[in-house]
């Protein structure tokens, strides 16, 4: 996959590339309505003797239009990127989303970013928009395109009732339901950070854990208890990961939020480490204890819990 950088204003022209279809989106997740998105493209491109593409923006545009400070990532860009590689489309677009840039009229952005690119057909969801106010839909593309290229519209998928999109998945994670997540994206959430020096509470009484401290741009799952293996060293290691404050030991507002990760029969010094967490399914909410004795009782259950579920899903593979 070749990755193609592209600033506002860009000086490309037609003869830089091949023919191409292309898919067009945010593509936060990378989740199953994007695959299919992405399959479509491939799928018109072998018919059509094109090459495959996918055209993504960064950063997010709620922060160039103000309406955010700062965006957290289901799939912060190189994340996004190893996902769209392994859909192994030819070429990867990133357009880096300015004021300048959202200020295109969609005619301009179809001519500037489609036809000046050499694009045959577009492919998008339902829902897609471009250009300044996002004017620009898929009903208005087959207009601005004068025929220059085709374009196909993805519907709304759905699993049960619950449309398949970034924003549902934003909510699963934040109300905790990792099983949904995963099944919405497709595979396994991940979060990527490095381990850091905590208080060191865990390992005073028995369970000592790894602090991690979660990359800024990633969304992170709401506060409890979890099962998720841990790539540390190159190796995917078994454990529980408690996201929260601490209350056992904190006052409220006292603490910051932590993710602190429990490994299974695993005893090696990994501080520095560089590490990705992949969630499993949430054990328990986080909870405060009367004293010590209490934690350690219930932190024996979810690593009961965990093993327990580790066990379940080897016999499903």
């Amino acid at each position: 996959m070749k990755i193609v950088r592209i600033e506002h204003p860009h000086h490309y022209q037609k003869h830089d590339f091949p023919s191409l279809t292309i898919a067009l989106g945010f593509f936060d997740g990378v989740h199953k309505g994007h695959q299919e998105v992405i399959k479509m493209t491939k799928e018109i491109a072998l018919e059509k003797n094109t090459k495959s593409a996918v055209m993504t923006f960064d950063p997010h545009p709620s922060i160039v239009l103000g309406k955010k400070s700062n965006v957290q990532y289901i799939t912060p860009l190189q994340e996004k990127i190893e996902q769209i590689a392994t859909l192994e489309v030819d070429y990867l677009m990133i357009v880096h989303f300015t004021e300048s840039f959202a200020n295109l009229l969609p005619e301009e952005f179809v001519k500037q970013y489609l036809l000046l690119l050499n694009v045959k057909h577009v492919v998008a969801g339902f829902d897609y928009t471009y250009g300044k106010f996002g004017k620009g839909t898929m009903e208005t593309l087959p207009i601005h395109s004068k025929g220059e290229f085709g374009v196909t519209i993805i519907p709304k998928m759905e699993i049960g009732d619950e449309k398949i999109s970034s924003t549902s998945i934003r909510l699963s994670l934040n109300q905790g339901d990792i099983e949904r997540t995963n099944e919405l994206l497709g595979r396994k959430f991940v979060n990527r950070g490095t381990v850091i020096h905590g208080e060191k509470r865990g390992r005073t009484i028995g369970f000592p854990t790894a602090n991690i401290l979660i990359e800024d741009d990633y969304i992170i799952p709401n506060t409890g208890i979890y099962v998720v293996k841990m790539l540390v060293k190159g190796n995917w290691e078994l454990g529980a990961c408690s996201v929260g404050y601490n209350p056992t030991f904190n006052r409220v507002g006292e603490s910051n939020l932590s993710v602190e990760v429990f490994l299974l029969d695993f005893d090696q010094s990994i501080y520095d480490e560089e590490v990705t967490i992949e969630w499993h399914k949430k054990l328990r909410d986080e909870q405060k204890f009367d004293g010590v004795d209490e934690l350690i009782a219930q932190i024996k259950q979810d690593e009961d819990d965990t093993r327990e579920y580790f066990k379940e899903l080897n016999k499903e593979t």
